[in-house]
C-alpha cells in the first residue's frame, strides 16, 4: 500500500485514515468536537503552524468533513464547522479518547470528564450490536468479505 492512494484501497479502515489519520488532523477533530471553530482558536489551543493548518482544514473541507461558513467581511474569515458526515466521526474520537483514558493516563486522571446530557451521568463510550444491543469485544465479532471486497477475509 502506498499513503498517496490509500483512499482507493479496498478497505473501509484504509480509506478512512486517507482523511483522518495523521496526528493534527485528529486533533483538529478533537477541537472541533470541542466546539472550537475559527483558525486563530485551531492555532492557539494546538501550537500549529498556519501552513500545517491551512493544509488540514482544507483536507477536511475538501472531504467533506467540515464546511467553511464566512462569519467575517472584512476581513474575509471563516469557521469550520463539523458536516453531517464529520459528526459521524464522534464515535471513533471518542473510543481513541477512552483507549487514551484507560491506557495512558497517569495519576491526575482523566483530562475530560463526559457528561450524557439526558441522563446527566458520566459515562464510558462502549460500542454495542446495532441489532441486540449486547457491548462488542473483539474475540465475539466474526468478519465476513462483504460486497465492496473480492478475496475472501481471514
Amino acid at each position: 500500500m502506498k499513503w498517496d492512494t490509500l483512499d482507493e484501497e479496498p478497505c473501509s479502515l484504509s480509506r478512512t485514515v486517507a482523511v483522518v489519520g495523521d496526528r493534527w488532523t485528529l486533533l483538529i477533530l478533537r477541537e472541533c468536537f470541542l466546539r472550537v471553530r475559527r483558525f486563530e482558536a485551531f492555532q492557539s489551543s494546538l501550537q500549529i503552524t498556519r501552513h500545517l493548518l491551512s493544509e488540514r482544514l482544507k483536507k477536511l473541507v475538501r472531504f467533506g468533513i467540515l464546511r467553511r461558513v464566512p462569519y467575517s467581511e472584512a476581513p474575509k474569515r471563516y469557521e469550520y464547522i463539523l458536516t453531517q458526515k464529520g459528526l459521524d466521526l464522534y464515535p471513533v474520537i471518542m473510543a481513541m479518547v477512552h483507549w487514551g483514558d484507560t491506557h495512558m493516563g497517569d495519576e491526575r486522571g482523566r483530562p475530560l470528564l463526559h457528561e450524557h446530557k439526558s441522563c446527566g451521568k458520566l459515562f464510558d463510550p462502549v460500542m454495542v450490536c446495532s441489532e441486540c444491543g449486547d457491548v462488542l469485544h473483539a474475540k465475539q465479532v466474526h468478519v465476513h468479505a462483504g460486497p465492496g471486497r473480492k478475496e475472501a477475509v481471514g
